[in-house]
């Protein structure tokens, strides 16, 4: 099914370059939707620019452009408001037509991909033998959409979750360990773990002495000492077993395959240093071995450079990262890497990405993108923490969305048999938390408003939920009364603005995967939620008295229950039949 504005996208071009000549047809049409209905559909704003370009009144070029348009198959012929902008608006027949395309196809007027690449999303990324907390929230939920939406698309997805399990952090928690007693990995749960961290953090800064034999057990691990290495090894089996958990009750398609931790990267480091310096791409400074990636200055003025080895010999995140990313190019042979991280590292990985584009890694169109993401903040604008100033665990946060979902729940429906709530209360509790994040546009910060995220009004997950299961309760009726859908015949208004609003998911879904702006998905499915409500109190659906009428409008509501359910989905969001 092809999409409208690729459609009209195409025949405005034909007709500039038929109207000017074939040098203006790179012209950009400028078509977009209409912000006022009542002057049509679709806008086109092309002829100001092109006006500038001809040395001609703005009028008069879209009235050129206007006389070369073949639209007669989707559009009434346009018309040509204030100083040039053309109004499109789509044909009763042609919109029947898509809308019942789209009742019959499965992808629901979304294409797959013409060129499908194979693409690294590089998200979650929690630390080996810490809890996960709220700050790992929007990476891992930004980053699971991103990549669902790209699958969807037809591209090759390659989940890479790069786990914070080496260096230093793990001689200090060793070393620790070993003063303690030396107990066996698995005698210590994940919340162990995360106070035998902080309490060897407190030792480290404190004692020089333990610092030292910390340092000493880093050289143990990395030169492959057995006991050290157990214990290592169960340490992250334990930490792993903790984040499956979270993943589970997120919903999110991460999984033990997708684990890649920085320890995976550590034989790669000394090959990858060696290759920059023989290229001179690297150079020694000080005794490092250093990358200064243009354009990138301290605060005093000098280069600012990537240190992929240290003077001691040692490495660290710039060179695990220039690893990583050399391996997915060459190794796993992508060429559109995405990582997805909160915005404080956008520097660091703007150095990295310049520092491949010099080693020539990122070339015949292989590209890194960085994705990313303000902080979450609690009601006093300052970053989310617990009412002692602790940083809020993700489990507790996910088990509170839980219980206030099941108190929502239960009051609306306290018939409902108790297995039932629990399970709709994980899909509300859950889905709003996880919408509430998405549904920002991702670079700015949000507070985080349980209130506001749980509400079944407004731009939520809830209303959107409510919205899919009040169309399912009119399936449920309509199979009672012996009624079926039947092929769209929109003739109302508010018939023909649904119908407009599910042509243009596909056009959506495309500029998420091309922005990585997931909140742009979300903005649609409420505005069409909305579409639909509007709808719904104006156009009776079973009660309408004709028959044909009844069948048409009972597509509709299923087209827009298709939509809001794969939507959801290609957000990481469950849909429920009844609420």
């Amino acid at each position: 099914m092809t999409d409208v504005q690729t459609t009209l996208h195409d025949a405005f071009r034909a007709a500039i370059a038929a109207a000017f000549g074939p040098e203006f047809a790179d012209a950009d049409p400028l078509i977009r939707l209409s912000a006022n209905p009542e002057f049509g559909d679709y806008q086109a704003n092309a002829a100001m620019g092109l006006a500038k370009r001809l040395h001609r009144p703005p009028r008069e070029v879209a009235q050129a452009i206007v006389s070369g348009l073949e639209l007669s198959d989707i559009a009434e012929k346009p018309g040509i408001a204030g100083p040039g902008f053309i109004n499109i608006r789509l044909s009763a027949s042609f919109l029947n037509r898509a809308a019942r395309e789209l009742a019959s196809d499965p992808r629901l007027g979304i294409p797959a991909a013409e060129s499908p690449e194979t693409v690294v999303v590089d998200y979650s990324c929690p630390n080996v033998a810490k809890e996960m907390h709220v700050g790992h929230l929007r990476t891992t939920i930004i980053g699971d959409a991103i990549a669902r939406i790209l699958a969807f698309l037809g591209h090759r997805v390659i989940r890479q979750n790069h786990l914070g399990d080496w260096g230093t952090q793990f001689g200090m928690l060793i070393e620790h360990i070993a003063d303690l007693g030396w107990k066996d990995g698995s005698a210590y749960s994940i919340g162990d773990l995360n106070e035998l961290y902080r309490a060897s953090k407190v030792k480290f800064d404190a004692d020089p002495a333990f610092a030292d034999r910390a340092r000493r057990r880093v050289v143990a691990l990395q030169s492959g000492d057995g006991p050290t290495v157990s214990l290592w090894k169960l340490l992250i089996g334990e930490s792993k077993k903790h984040f499956d958990v979270v993943y589970a009750v997120l919903g999110v398609l991460l999984d033990d395959g997708d684990y890649r931790g920085e320890s995976f990267y550590n034989p790669m480091l000394a090959p990858t240093v060696e290759e920059l310096l023989n290229s001179g791409i690297a150079v020694i400074s000080e005794g490092a071995a250093c990358v200064f990636p243009p354009g990138f200055t301290g605060p005093e003025g000098g280069p600012t450079p990537l240190i992929v080895r240290k003077s001691d010999g040692g490495f660290g995140y710039d060179a695990t990262d220039l690893a990583a990313l050399r391996y997915r190019i060459r190794e796993l042979h992508a060429t559109r890497l995405i990582y997805v991280t909160d915005a404080r590292q956008s520097r660091h990985f703007a150095m990295v990405f310049k520092g491949a584009e010099m080693a020539g890694w990122l070339a015949g169109g292989a590209r890194a993108e960085h994705v990313p993401f303000g902080t979450v903040l609690g009601g006093d604008g300052k970053p989310f923490k617990t009412r002692s100033g602790d940083t809020v665990k993700l489990s507790d946060l996910l088990s509170e969305a839980e219980k206030r979902a099941f108190d929502i729940v239960s009051g609306k429906s306290p018939d409902t048999p108790e297995a039932e709530r629990r399970a709709l209360a994980r899909a509300v509790g859950i889905g709003a938390v996880k919408y509430a994040d998405l549904s920002n546009d991702r670079i700015k910060d949000y507070v985080f408003d349980w209130d506001r995220m749980l509400s079944f009004d407004g731009n939520t997950a809830p209303y959107l939920q409510n919205a899919y299961v009040r169309i399912r309760s009119i399936f449920r009726k309509a199979e009672a009364q012996g009624v079926k859908p039947s092929e769209a015949d929109c003739r109302t208004t508010e018939e023909r603005n649904l119908a407009l609003a599910l042509l243009q998911f596909g056009g959506i879904v495309e500029s998420v995967a091309r922005t990585l702006e997931p909140h742009r998905l979300c903005g649609y499915l409420y505005d069409l939620a909305s579409q639909f409500h509007s709808f719904y109190e104006k156009c009776p659906v079973l009660a309408a008295e004709d028959a044909a009428v009844r069948g048409s409008r009972l597509a509709l509501c299923g087209q827009v229950a298709a939509v809001i359910a794969k939507g959801l989905e290609l957000l990481g969001i469950s849909v429920v039949e009844k609420m």
